[in-house]
C-alpha cells in the first residue's frame, strides 16, 4: 500500500520536519478558475482554496468569521461588516473595503456564466466603505441571508484586476472598474491573486490543477508544500490511482468499491450530503411546444400533475438507496435534508406504487403512456448513470417507455441550459444549507430580474410557493422564517415539480497518513485534511 510522498519518498505523515505534497484524485473537474464564473460545486470548492470570502463555513454549514470577523444588521435593509485587519493578498497588497466593492461591482460583468453568482448581489442598492475596514451594504429590501449569501462570494484584489483607483458602487454601473478581467484569464496565476491558504501555481485543463501554500496567509500554515488536484471522473480509474499510489485522497470512491479499499488499508470516511438527487420535469406550456424527447402525444404530459405524480410513485427509492447506492444514501421527500434550515423532520416520502401509478396516468389520459427520454451526466453525480437507468426501467413498466441519454457532465450541462430535455436527472448542493436556496434555485418561477428561479429549468411557476419563499428571505425572525420555508416547501412537493430520489452520503478515502474530516456540502478542501500517525 502506498503512504504519504514525502520528498520524492513513500514515508509516514507524521514526520513534521519534511515536506510534504498531497495528490488529491477530483471527481468533478473545476469548469473555471475564476471564482465568479460558474455557481458548480467543484468550482466553489476550488474557490476557497485561493479566493476567500466574508463569510465563511464549518463543515456542518455553520457560520464563521473568515474576511469579515463581525456582521450586524443596523436596520432591517442595512447590514455592516467589520474587516479582518493585517490581511493582505498573495502578491502583498492589503486587503480593504475597496476590494470588496471591486468584487460586488465584477460579478454581474461575467459574461456567459451558465449558473451566475449575480444573485447575490442583484439585492444591493448601495455598498459604501466608512473606512478601510468598514463595509456597508444597503439592500432594495429586508435581506436576513446577507451573510449567508456572502459565503458564496470570493473576494478579488481591486489593484490586481486592474482598477487604478477608488471603485464606486452603483446598481445600475460602477465607476473605477477599469477593464474588468474575463473568466479566461484566471487562468494565469499572476491574475489569479486571492487572501487564501494557497496560490494558483498551475491550471492545466482536463490534466492538474497545482497549489502551493500563500505564504502570506493570515490563517493557519498548510501542512503540505505542494498540493495536486487532479481530475478523474471515472470511478475506476479513480479508485485505481489511489490504490496504486498515484494519489493520497479521492473523492467519490464507488460504493462497490469501499470494502475493497479499506481491505488495502486505507481510510474511508462519509457524511450526509445537503446535495438532493432529483429528476426534473419541464412543464413547458404553449402552442409551440414541441420537443425530441417526448413521443406519443401532441401536448406536455409533465404539464398535467397527475402524470408527474405517477412518474414519483414509479420510483423505488428504498430500491435504488439499497441496491443502486449500496446503503450510502437517503431517501428524499423534499429538496433539503433535516435538520437543515427550513425542512421538516420525517417529511413523507412519496411511495412506491406502480398499480396507483398508473391509474393516474389513466385517469390523465394516458392509458397507453407514452415515449420519454430521460437526460443525465454519466461522471458528475455518485452512481448517476446506474440511477437514471434504474428509474427508465421503473418508468417503462408503467406505460413510459422510457430512453436514456447519457453524456459527460460538460455536455449535459449545457444541454440542459438549452432546455433540449423534457426530463432529466440532476444534483443541487444549497450552498447556504438553508430551504430558500434549494427553492429559490430550482423551482421559483424563473425572473432574472429579481434574480429568481435561476436554475429551474423544468419552468414549474407557482406564485404561492414564490410568495411564501420570497417572504422568508426578508423575515429576520428565526422561527417564523423556517415555518414560512416549511409551508413553501410542502405546497411546492403537493405539485410534484421535480422528483425528489435521494440525498447523497459523501464518502472520501485517503492513504495512511491521512484522514478527510467530511463537510455536508460535499467540498474537498485540503484545509480538512488531517494528518494522523
Amino acid at each position: 500500500m502506498a503512504g504519504l510522498a514525502i520528498s520524492g519518498v513513500v514515508a509516514l505523515a507524521g514526520d513534521a520536519a519534511q515536506a510534504r505534497d498531497l495528490r488529491v484524485g477530483l471527481s468533478a473537474e473545476p469548469t473555471s478558475m475564476d471564482p465568479h464564473f460558474h455557481n458548480l460545486g467543484p468550482n466553489n470548492a476550488l474557490r476557497r482554496h485561493i479566493f476567500e470570502s466574508l463569510v465563511d463555513t464549518d463543515a456542518q454549514m455553520r457560520l464563521k468569521p473568515s474576511l469579515a470577523l463581525s456582521w450586524t444588521p443596523r436596520d432591517t435593509t442595512t447590514w455592516e461588516f467589520k474587516l479582518r485587519p493585517g490581511v493582505t493578498f498573495s502578491d502583498g497588497t492589503p486587503f480593504t473595503a475597496q476590494d470588496v466593492i471591486y468584487t460586488f461591482c465584477r460579478i454581474p460583468l461575467v459574461e456567459n456564466s451558465p449558473s451566475s453568482f449575480a444573485t447575490f448581489v442583484k439585492p444591493f442598492t448601495r455598498v459604501e466603505a466608512p473606512d478601510p475596514l468598514t463595509v456597508v451594504v444597503t439592500t432594495d429590501g429586508p435581506l436576513p441571508l446577507l451573510p449567508t449569501n456572502l459565503t458564496a462570494l470570493g473576494m478579488l484584489s481591486a489593484k490586481a484586476s486592474g482598477a487604478a483607483g477608488a471603485v464606486t458602487f452603483a446598481k445600475g454601473g460602477c465607476t473605477g472598474m477599469g477593464t474588468p478581467l474575463r473568466t479566461t484569464d484566471f487562468a494565469d496565476p499572476k491574475v489569479s491573486i486571492g487572501t487564501g491558504p494557497y496560490v494558483l501555481r498551475e491550471y492545466v485543463r482536463g490534466t492538474q490543477i497545482v497549489l502551493a501554500p500563500n505564504p502570506s496567509y493570515w490563517g493557519p500554515k498548510s501542512a503540505f508544500d505542494k498540493v495536486t488536484m487532479k481530475p478523474i471522473p471515472s470511478t475506476g480509474p479513480r479508485v485505481a490511482a489511489l490504490l496504486a499510489g498515484d494519489v493520497d485522497l479521492i473523492e467519490s470512491p464507488a460504493i462497490q468499491d469501499l470494502p475493497r479499499i479499506e481491505g488495502a488499508g486505507f481510510t474511508v470516511t462519509k457524511g450526509l450530503s445537503n446535495r438532493i438527487i432529483y429528476v426534473h420535469l419541464d412543464q413547458f406550456d404553449g402552442p409551440d411546444w414541441k420537443t425530441p424527447t417526448i413521443k406519443g402525444t401532441d401536448r406536455n404530459p409533465l404539464r398535467d400533475v397527475r402524470v408527474r405524480e405517477a412518474l414519483s410513485k414509479a420510483v423505488d427509492r428504498k430500491a435504488i438507496v439499497e441496491r443502486v447506492m449500496g446503503g450510502v444514501a437517503q431517501a428524499a421527500g423534499e429538496i433539503l435534508p433535516y435538520p437543515l434550515s427550513g425542512t421538516t423532520k420525517d417529511f413523507p416520502i412519496v411511495p412506491y406504487d406502480p398499480k396507483g401509478a398508473k391509474d393516474l396516468l389513466t385517469q390523465a389520459g394516458y392509458p397507453n403512456g407514452f415515449e420519454i427520454t430521460l437526460g443525465t451526466p454519466n461522471d458528475r453525480y455518485i452512481n448517476d448513470e446506474k440511477v437514471a437507468q434504474v428509474i427508465a426501467q421503473m418508468w417503462t413498466r408503467i406505460g413510459v417507455k422510457t430512453g436514456i441519454d447519457a453524456s459527460t457532465a460538460s455536455t449535459f450541462f449545457t444541454r440542459r441550459n438549452k432546455f433540449e430535455f423534457s426530463a432529466y436527472l440532476s444534483g443541487w448542493g444549497a450552498d447556504s444549507g438553508d430551504m430558500s436556496n434549494s427553492l429559490n434555485s430550482l423551482l421559483l418561477c424563473f425572473d432574472p430580474v429579481k434574480g429568481l428561479g435561476f436554475t429551474n429549468r423544468g419552468r414549474y411557476c407557482n406564485r404561492e410557493v414564490d410568495r411564501l419563499t420570497v417572504e422568508a428571505m426578508a423575515t429576520f425572525e428565526e422561527a417564523k422564517r423556517e415555518d414560512l420555508l416549511r409551508q413553501a416547501s410542502a405546497l411546492a412537493m403537493k405539485d410534484y415539480p421535480l422528483i425528489p430520489l435521494h440525498f447523497e452520503v459523501t464518502p472520501w478515502a485517503t492513504a495512511k497518513g491521512l484522514r478527510y474530516v467530511p463537510r455536508i456540502d460535499q467540498y474537498t478542501l485540503v484545509m480538512n485534511v488531517e494528518l494522523t500517525p
